[in-house]
């Protein structure tokens, strides 16, 4: 079989951005697993993609951020390489990552154009691990609504993306994240961290709040932590060499700003990030698929949302698994963080327990999902 397939994907500028590319491989993985031996992916990097994940490569679809171009470019029909492509497959799938919702439009574009050269060329069309919202304006709506209605299968994420997407259309299915069980479908040449640790994985993106205060109370629930176990930060945007950039830049803030030491691991792949979070003793992320990479293993976590949109990922990422430990950015601001750390991290016995139960009932509903996506494929 073989089937097109888009997520968001291709390092730019030398950056790596884990969980985006953690989804795709998954995909891939799971796919080729079940008889699919050609997939064709659209992503950002054709070179990287091809050589990553043994892949044909297509380029990207050219919608951006300006919703004028985009209805133009929406009205004019992918290129003929692409439709040429989905015409050929047996299937088009959406990866998890470039979620759709109106904060970026260019994804809900560019999914909506490969569902209707989908549905035009009697392709099916499938949709996978997606976050719907919350934002999402009417025209949005009116994509997604139109997505829901065309599509083979169509799967989200969070209850709060099932409700919103019930309220255009035909139900989705609620699954796990795509990349949940990454790590136990690769392997990695790099070693974990020969000692206990804690892992850290923040975003530079703080919304409306101070960048300096959240430095200083993310430092003092950190040092809280390294009271107990080693602290050690690894970046989930990342360079693959150089100095520190992307979340990189935060990390080194708040490594400056604790009292405690603490240490740094880059990774270059997405699997050695998710190897790492299922090692850790706890986590402690305001980004998502740290998240989703520990509570899959059990692994007790902390997520820290910052806005709407993250808070509906990370209650999604964490509520999947049993687990419940959100920190909202007012409460660490607040200076809720040592305590909440200090509690998660005396129940993680429990915590690790319960999450293990709930990883062995998601795993059998993953295992059943990628069964009927290459199955919508072999429908044809």
């Amino acid at each position: 079989m073989h089937f097109v397939a888009i997520g968001d994907i291709g390092p730019v500028d030398g950056m790596l951005h884990v969980g985006d590319e953690a989804m795709f491989e998954a995909l891939v993985l799971e796919l080729r697993a079940r008889g699919v031996d050609r997939i064709t992916a659209i992503t950002s990097n054709s070179a990287d993609s091809a050589a990553r994940y043994g892949v044909d490569t297509l380029a990207g679809l050219g919608f951006t951020a300006d919703r004028e171009h985009n209805e133009r470019l929406l009205a004019g029909g992918v290129s003929a390489a692409v439709r040429e492509a989905v015409e050929q497959a047996d299937a088009v799938v959406v990866a998890g990552g470039g979620n759709m919702t109106s904060i970026w439009p260019a994804h809900v574009y560019a999914r909506a154009a490969l569902g209707a050269v989908a549905a035009s060329s009697s392709v099916p069309f499938v949709v996978s691990g997606q976050t719907i919202g919350p934002q999402l304006n009417e025209r949005d709506s009116e994509l997604v609504a139109g997505m829901l209605r065309s599509s083979a299968l169509f799967g989200v994420r969070e209850r709060d993306s099932l409700a919103l997407c019930s309220s255009l259309g035909p139900s989705p299915s609620l699954n796990a994240d795509d990349a949940s069980f990454l790590a136990d479908i690769t392997t990695t040449r790099e070693p974990l961290p020969p000692v206990p640790y804690a892992l850290v994985s923040l975003s530079t993106h703080t919304a409306d709040f101070d960048k300096a205060h959240f430095v200083t109370a993310m430092a003092a629930m950190l040092d809280e932590v390294a009271r107990n176990t080693a602290v050690l930060f690894s970046a989930h945007f990342t360079p693959f060499d150089g100095p520190p950039r992307g979340d990189e830049v935060m990390h080194e803030r708040v490594r400056s700003a604790m009292t405690q030491p603490s240490g740094v691991v880059r990774v270059r792949d997405s699997a050695t990030s998710a190897a790492l979070a299922r090692g850790a003793e706890l986590v402690i992320s305001s980004r998502y698929h740290p998240v989703v990479f520990a509570v899959s293993g059990g692994v007790p976590s902390i997520g820290v949302p910052v806005d709407d949109y993250t808070t509906t990922k990370l209650h999604g990422a964490l509520g999947n698994f049993g687990q419940s430990s959100l920190l909202p950015i007012e409460r660490l601001l607040a200076g809720d963080g040592p305590d909440l750390a200090f509690d998660v991290w005396q129940a993680r016995a429990v915590i690790r327990e319960r999450g293990l139960a709930e990883a062995a009932v998601q795993r059998a509903a993953s295992t059943a999902w990628w069964d009927r996506v290459a199955t919508a494929g072999g429908s044809r």
